[in-house]
């Protein structure tokens, strides 16, 4: 595999993951909301 195609499947897979992450938060609204009180605490 060259690095070329190496780059265009890992750059497929991260916007994949980022996609999948977003609508995980859309399943769970609460956790998001917990996570999102966390880090407003800590600044």
């Amino acid at each position: 595999m060259n690095a070329k195609l190496r780059k265009r499947l890992l750059t497929w897979a991260a916007a994949t993951a980022v996609l999948l992450g977003v609508f995980a938060a859309y399943l769970q609204p609460d956790a998001v909301m917990t996570l999102a009180n966390q880090i407003w605490l800590c600044i």
